[in-house]
């Protein structure tokens, strides 16, 4: 526990008020300067994959799919691949982080500090968004020189670029605590973020499934996220946009109050 001084030369607890704002700030500082300082890994090679995804379906597909719903199929895909990287990155992002940290054995150096639980899973949860959001937006600038690429709805564009970032940081952060080495975290995002994002309706309008799997993808909040920041970007959905929302600010208020929940019990990181 941090003390201060009195006059007498006796020491007293620190008061922090009801947020330790100076240590938020520095758990927050903390994250993202450990992803800038390895950029081209974390901001570039997300970047570059992306664009080379664009490249091979769009050269692929572009003769046999020219158009969806009226759209060129190039500005269809450009959401879903801007969506896809920032909601990966931004999982990448507090899922390495806990675990490199646990592994090391410095994670005590986070949890013994005066930091309440809302205030933990803020800092790491933030760290991500902003990952997500700056691979977000360095891939929607660099895909602009070869997709045309306009702004429907900046609301929901916004909206659902940091409700993106969000549940997948906060995914990430549960994967973290559970996790007890990078194969754990290897394992979840191989068998779980990578197919629900390649099966949300990146690459393809979810109208165009058969049945039962049209009604399965309205299960999968990756297809809500991307949907709707789809919407924001050329004006087209697979839902109504407002359900899109609606899905997107409870699985976040879920994921966090599981996260919470963890954290204040310790799960994983006190043992």
């Amino acid at each position: 526990m941090d003390t201060q001084p009195l006059p007498n030369g006796s020491l007293t607890p620190k008061r922090y008020g009801a947020v330790n704002w100076i240590g938020l700030w520095s758990l927050y500082k903390k994250e993202v300067h450990r992803f800038l300082k390895v950029f081209t890994q974390t901001v570039a090679a997300p970047l570059v994959t992306s664009l080379l995804f664009l490249a091979i379906f769009t050269l692929a597909l572009g003769r046999a799919v020219e158009t969806i719903s009226g759209i060129p199929f190039s500005e269809f895909l450009a959401p879903g691949l801007i969506t896809m990287a920032m909601a990966q990155n931004a999982f990448a992002n507090t899922s390495s982080s806990l675990v490199s940290a646990k592994m090391q054995g410095n994670i005590v150096d986070v949890i013994m500090p005066p930091i309440s639980t809302g205030e933990f899973v803020a800092a790491y949860v933030l760290g991500g968004v902003t990952r997500g959001m700056i691979v977000g937006l360095a891939t929607w600038i660099a895909m602009s020189f070869f997709v045309t690429l306009e702004v429907h709805s900046l609301f929901h564009l916004v909206f659902h670029a940091l409700g993106a970032s969000m549940m997948l940081a906060t995914l990430g952060l549960l994967s973290g605590i559970w996790a007890d080495k990078f194969d754990h975290v290897a394992a979840i995002t191989n068998f779980v973020v990578t197919p629900f994002a390649f099966l949300s309706g990146t690459f393809y309008s979810i109208s165009r499934l058969p049945e039962p799997f049209y009604t399965m993808a309205h299960y999968n909040p990756f297809f809500y996220m991307i949907d709707g920041f789809r919407y924001g970007a050329i004006g087209k959905s697979d839902t109504d946009p407002l359900l899109g929302m609606a899905v997107m600010a409870g699985v976040n208020i879920l994921l966090w109050a599981l996260a919470a929940r963890m954290v204040s019990t310790g799960y994983k990181l006190k043992t």
